[in-house]
């Protein structure tokens, strides 16, 4: 970021006190004295304005601060500004016996003597209002536009020739007594407050050690990205080392603030450039001669002064100078004498001969400390529960500012809640009042072309990724991608793992990229979209031997899903039919249940009722293997709809056998789950009726039926169904039948309580589900086998394919998950019992 071209103007702050009794009249006057001020030619006026204090900040602190920092005060009286307590005893008597200068406007004539604004100056200036009115409240003349654009340019006419007044006479007396003012106009300590400060203790430690008179160096650079708590870590540090420094100064660039309502102009002095910082030094040094000395003559006397004392400087922001400036800011403080110490803070990283502390988030456990202490006085964040917090550190990727931007949002308008807020903050326009903007918008520039790569590859990632995926979809080397995000991570706007192996997006980041490079998103989006396509096509359908390809691969694939979306209805149930089997066998139950649902509220808006059918089968299957009734009954009835308006020629108005058969699988999987036997018997028996002439589709429902049957306590109907099965299983060469009916067996043999034949089923099954690779009958066999061996005395040997089983279905669903920690828990008692 360049540094601010110099104003001509001479700054001037000030204060405005009054009370909103008055109505608008105030903001009228106000609004009028704005327009002239923005047009003066000689000073630059800033108002300080409440808006100015963040949610959580101290506002009686931060308006007696204010004060101190104005160069001059403009107080509206009336009568109930005379008659407001707050004013008479935390504003006025900062204005009283000439500390300040002092411009009291009175808002009406009233009788008002000098004796009523006790300590005021004779020869401050007084002025009131044209109109008329009974206790401050009806202002009828002072109403009008012309009335109070004339007022106000009379204002405005006597506050620039007073304040003239004011620089001159400061001017003479400075001249006249410059020796006596350099002894006198010293500063001992000058740090801001801090309102609250949580965590970051491992950062004080290794700033504390650094400020330390033996540690070779000239102090420590904080970076990182805006509204981390750089500043605030700069301060606390300060405070901390106090007592073993003479002096304590700070001198800021910071030009702007983050209020809830948008970025501000700060109040308090800025210094924008190099010279100017020097400057400030100086005559915090007690050295007003040497701000007139060139640039290299100026840092010399500082540095000069300081070999005399111990002296902590603390350079904050300096990210507002240019590159030219920055490094003679860090030669400046590298030639610091051997007693003094600097602490720097930027959002620019440099590499520089100091500590160097790359400010990362803030760590969950203090950010909720923060939470829980600015909730004190807000009623809508105190009633935020623990998980909502949490989501709001984690939507905001632990960034304090963000936290206090979006708390402070709450109430107001119709924001009432942490989500509404957070939407607030994606959603704020461009400018001044975008909060995004405020942090990241500097940082834009800054990036690498390979980092802008690697963040826009992020955006499409909701979880942490493997580097190599993140590498291939940004198109780079994966030693490319390995470096632009431990850059990124320093900066904290991505997330690594521990070992830095994985990376995830800050959410917000992600947001601002969105809005501020739609080109690029869009540009990486295709590019996602053609590869994970060309890896579907490839590896997909019924290739099961190529599964492993799509499986390695799909952490790349996956965030390209919701692109499918865009899609025409073909060309998506083209994708969810490559996808189905793949998902299926690889227990990928979210990422299917979502497509199927999405594809099938497709289908039925393009009038494709056969294509919507199977995808609500989909949904179905998904849903049973969860163990959701209601769910898996509504497929069914959405499946058995949606293929009769299908209607297939020579059906003779009804849908097709296979189509309507499987609508029956469905219902009585539905109903097994409800314990409903007879139901789920009857419905799988007219699937198998109407599924008698195809023998490829029939062994499936002979498997159902024989699953209700044993279900139901008839095991040898079950035994006589699943021989069938498997008998047209291998006539037709359907591997993933004879793998499933093989296991279906060894169940019959475990409820006959058959150990051995148990086990030699389930080994059996579990080779052929290991060759197939299907997640689900990988477990169901690891389950069985595990059991088998248990109950054989043989708990050692079964234990890691129960631990297995346990894994596999934690991942998959709850369905089966009780039944194998069970069997895993018997396993163990089985080991310990061999042991004992």
């Amino acid at each position: 970021m360049n540094s601010p071209a110099p104003s001509s103007k001479r700054l001037v702050r000030y204060f405005v006190s009054y009370t909103r009794a008055d109505g608008d009249l105030s903001e009228k006057l106000l609004k009028e004295l704005d327009k002239l001020f923005g047009a003066c030619a000689e000073f630059e006026f800033r108002r300080w304005q409440d808006t100015h204090i963040l949610p959580g900040e101290n506002w009686h602190a931060e308006i007696q601060g204010a004060i101190s920092e104005c160069d001059f005060g403009l107080l509206l009286v009336s009568p109930a500004f005379l008659g407001n307590d707050y004013i008479s005893t935390h504003e006025l008597p900062h204005f009283v016996n000439g500390e300040k200068l002092c411009l009291p406007v009175g808002l009406c004539r009233i009788s008002l003597d000098l004796h009523d604004l006790k300590g005021l100056k004779e020869t401050q200036i007084y002025l009131h209002t044209p109109a008329r009115s009974k206790h401050g409240k009806a202002y009828d003349q002072f109403g009008s536009a012309k009335t109070q654009a004339a007022f106000a340019y009379t204002l405005h006419e006597r506050i620039i020739a007073r304040l003239k007044k004011s620089f001159s006479e400061t001017k003479a007396a400075n001249e006249g007594t410059k020796t006596a003012a350099v002894a006198a106009e010293t500063t001992r300590d000058n740090l801001p407050r801090l309102t609250h400060f949580f965590g970051r203790k491992k950062e004080l430690e290794v700033i504390a050690k650094a400020l330390l008179p033996q540690t070779r160096t000239w102090g420590v650079l904080i970076d990182g990205p805006g509204g981390m708590g750089k500043t605030s870590l700069a301060v606390r540090a300060a405070e901390l080392a106090r007592a073993q420094f003479d002096r304590v100064l700070f001198v800021s660039t910071k030009n702007q603030k983050l209020t809830p309502e948008g970025a501000v102009a700060l109040s308090n002095s800025i210094v924008p450039a190099y010279p100017e910082l020097l400057s400030q030094t100086a005559r915090l040094l007690g050295l007003a001669h040497a701000t007139e000395k060139p640039e290299a003559e100026r840092a010399r006397l500082i540095k000069v002064a300081m070999e005399k004392e111990k002296v902590l400087l603390i350079f904050d922001n300096l990210e507002n100078l240019d590159k030219p400036q920055l490094n003679l800011l860090y030669e400046f403080v590298a030639d610091l004498p051997p007693t003094c110490k600097a602490i720097v803070t930027s959002r620019r990283r440099t590499d520089v001969e100091a500590r160097l502390i790359r400010l990362e988030k803030l760590d969950q456990e203090a950010a909720l400390e923060l939470l829980e202490e600015l909730a004190v006085d807000r009623e809508l964040l105190t009633k935020a529960s623990a998980e909502q917090r949490v989501n709001l550190y984690e939507e905001t990727g632990g960034n304090p500012l963000l936290l206090r931007w979006v708390v402070g949002q709450l109430g107001r308008g119709s924001c009432r809640s942490i989500d509404a807020a957070l939407e607030l903050c994606r959603k704020a326009g461009a400018g001044k009042d975008d909060p995004l903007e405020f942090i990241f918008g500097d940082l834009l520039e800054t990036f690498t072309p390979a980092e802008t790569q690697v963040l826009v590859a992020l955006t499409y990632f909701t979880r942490k990724i493997e580097v190599k995926h993140i590498a291939e979809v940004a198109e780079l080397t994966k030693t490319a991608a390995q470096t632009a995000l431990g850059d990124l991570a320093n900066r904290a706007l991505v997330m690594p793992d521990e070992r830095e192996e994985t990376f995830a997006l800050v959410p917000m980041v992600a947001d601002f990229l969105r809005a501020k490079r739609p080109d690029v998103v869009r540009e990486t989006g295709s590019r996602l979209e053609k590869r994970a396509l060309a890896l579907i096509l490839e590896n997909g359908y019924d290739n099961y031997d190529r599964f492993p390809v799509l499986d390695a691969a799909w952490p790349g694939v996956a965030p390209a899903l919701p692109l499918f979306l865009a899609w025409d209805n073909d060309r998506l149930q083209g994708g969810c039919n490559a996808l189905a089997l793949f998902l299926d066998f690889t227990g990928r139950s979210d990422e299917w249940l979502a497509l199927s649902q999405q594809a099938e509220a497709r289908a039925v808006t393009a009038g494709d009722h056969n294509k919507a059918g199977w995808r609500a089968y989909e949904a179905g299957w998904v849903n049973y293997l969860r163990g959701q009734v209601e769910a898996v009954l509504a497929c069914a009835d959405r499946a058995a709809a949606h293929w009769q308006q299908a209607v297939t020629p020579g059906s003779a108005g009804q849908a097709g056998v296979r189509e309507r058969a499987t609508a029956l699988r469905l219902r009585g999987l539905g109903h097994r789950l409800q314990k409903d036997y007879p139901a789920a018997i009857s419905a799988h028996r007219e699937a198998v009726e109407l599924l008698a002439a195809e023998s490829e589709y029939v062994g499936l429902a002979l498997n159902d039926l024989a699953i209700a049957e044993r279900d139901s306590g008839d095991l040898d109907g079950a035994e006589r169904d699943y021989r069938e099965a498997l008998h047209m299983a291998r006539a037709v060469g359907d591997s993933e039948g004879i793998t499933t009916y093989t296991g279906n067996l060894a169940d019959l043999a475990l409820d006959r309580e058959h150990w051995p034949q148990a086990e030699a089923l389930a080994r059996e099954a579990l080779a052929l589900a290991e060759k197939l690779g299907r997640q689900q009958l990988i477990a169901d066999d690891c389950h069985r086998l595990a059991k088998a061996l248990a109950r054989q005395g043989r708990g050692a040997a079964g234990l890691p394919h129960a631990q297995r089983a346990v894994e596999i279905y934690t991942r998959l669903g709850p369905r089966e998950l009780a039944a194998a920690q069970g069997t895993l828990r018997e396993c163990e008692g089985k080991r310990n019992e061999v042991r004992v």
